[in-house]
């Protein structure tokens, strides 16, 4: 079998966050009943003219800024004509040749392009479960027609399934830092198409590649583009061609399927749109977008390995996962003189273990009961050693079940750490006597034989023992 090296780019589609459409006056809200949200523009009716969003431009120029993109000093639109069900223009108003932004980088990956579009009306399928007067229906909901979108593409960079759910989960926390977007997935916030080829390992030609359409999660993400390139795979190991051609990716089958073939630029008929001046930014405009940035992931990530000491994978996972790094941040906000590296193990491990097991969002601390300062509590508490690690976790449950104060909850519960090794001494002697074969081999010089004393003791005083005060008991009455 020949070696093959995967290549693959990416297409984002990204809604903004404005409170209007792309081209008219129409709020935009998610969920509202179909249709509500509509307008003579967005409808196309005839001798509308098109008024572009100066809020969609901002967050446009703010989004090619984060990306590092050289910003074009004029771009234009264009009109981008096929059979839109869901457009009643049919056509969608995009950039083609003289996109917004090119020529950026986020981490590893370079970006192609940056540009500016509407986004289209939302096709509702009504299949046999829900027939309409006897036979299937595809119905139409325009509220999303018109919703202003942002469109980046990458070079084909990509190596790996892995490497691509990575990078987007990164180019998602910059998106969602700057504010231009909730990136919600599961809302269609946030939309991933997937260019996707295999080439012989060491070429530099680029092999036919297929296109994954529209996958709103990092997980089917992953999976698609595994998928696809496993297709691939065979076909060429059997001598096959592969085919240009746009693919479905079903993830609950894990099959894909074919919609349309061999599709190129000039199939779409781009002209420049009559009815917009061309887009050319001022220095003011330019400036505001650079001003406008907060710390963007990669630096934040940066900042946790170098003046945090945090290793690569936890500074990696806290600064690219919104919701977990807001709350981390939010902890080491809170002080109480934690360690951050301690901060940061109790929360992408203890906390995050305790929500999951509990059956909440393990994703989204910050709507648990548990406050970035109880966290930050809990972990100076165990640094302290007010409280040992084992009781720490008996008092996570009770924060993650009720809420509360950490420090009131060790009171209360009596989960104070043993001081005293008088107390211990006893309970010591008799963890050793209850675990004969244990304290033997110990004796002997197999020290990983010291769990079940250990565990013995820390079961009689509920995890209050401090488990190093313990093995030195423990050695001290061994005569080690």
């Amino acid at each position: 079998m020949a070696e093959w090296e995967a290549v693959v780019g990416l297409e984002i589609h990204v809604q903004l966050r404005t409170r209007t459409k792309m081209f008219c006056g129409c709020e935009l809200s998610f969920g509202d009943e179909p249709n509500v949200h509509t307008c003579a523009v967005c409808l196309a009716h005839p001798g509308v003219l098109p008024t572009l969003n100066e809020q969609a431009v901002r967050y446009g120029l703010e989004i090619a800024t984060a990306l590092d993109c050289e910003i074009a000093p004029r771009s234009i639109f264009h009109r981008k004509n096929y059979f839109y069900p869901d457009n009643p223009k049919a056509y969608q108003i995009s950039q083609y040749d003289i996109p917004l932004a090119r020529n950026g980088r986020l981490g590893d990956i370079r970006i192609h392009r940056v540009h500016l579009e509407e986004d289209a009306a939302k096709l509702v399928h009504v299949g046999e479960s829900g027939r309409i007067h006897g036979s299937g229906a595809s119905l139409v909901d325009f509220n999303r027609g018109g919703t202003p979108l942002v469109e980046i593409v990458t070079e084909p960079d990509l190596r790996e399934p892995a490497q691509a759910r990575e990078w987007l989960q990164l180019l998602r926390s910059t998106v969602k830092a700057i504010g231009a977007s909730d990136v919600n997935m599961e809302e269609g916030s946030l939309r991933c198409d997937a260019n996707i080829s295999l080439r012989p390992a060491g070429s530099d030609e680029l092999g036919v590649k297929t296109e994954l359409k529209n996958m709103n999660s990092f997980r089917f993400i992953e999976r698609g583009i595994a998928a696809e390139l496993d297709r691939q795979r065979e076909l060429l190991d059997a001598g096959e061609h592969v085919a240009q051609e746009t693919l479905h990716f079903d993830p609950r089958t894990g099959s894909l399927t074919s919609l349309r073939s061999k599709e190129y630029a000039h199939d779409y008929r781009y002209f420049p749109e009559p009815d917009l001046v061309p887009l050319a930014p001022t220095e003011e405009m330019l400036g505001a977008a650079r001003e406008a940035l907060p710390e963007l992931p990669a630096e934040r990530r940066e900042r946790y390995r170098a003046e945090l000491g945090l290793p690569d994978k936890q500074a990696t996972l806290l600064a690219f996962d919104a919701d977990v790094g807001g709350y981390y941040e939010a902890a080491l906000a809170a002080g109480h003189g934690a360690d951050p590296k301690a901060v940061a193990n109790w929360v992408t491990g203890e906390l995050v273990a305790k929500l999951r097991d509990a059956g909440e969002d393990a994703s989204d601390p910050v709507a648990s009961k548990v406050s970035p300062a109880a966290i930050a509590t809990l972990a100076g508490l165990v640094e302290d050693k007010a409280v040992s690690s084992t009781a720490a976790r008996q008092v996570l449950e009770t924060l993650v079940a009720e809420g509360g104060d950490p420090a009131e909850i060790v009171e209360r519960e009596g989960l104070g750490q043993i001081e005293d090794s008088g107390e211990l001494d006893p309970i010591v002697a008799a963890a050793i006597e209850a675990e004969p074969a244990a304290a033997e081999k110990v004796r002997g010089g197999e020290m990983k034989a010291i769990g079940p004393i250990v565990g013995h003791v820390m079961r009689e005083t509920q995890g209050r023992a401090d488990g190093g005060e313990v093995t030195k008991l423990i050695r001290e009455k061994l005569g080690l």
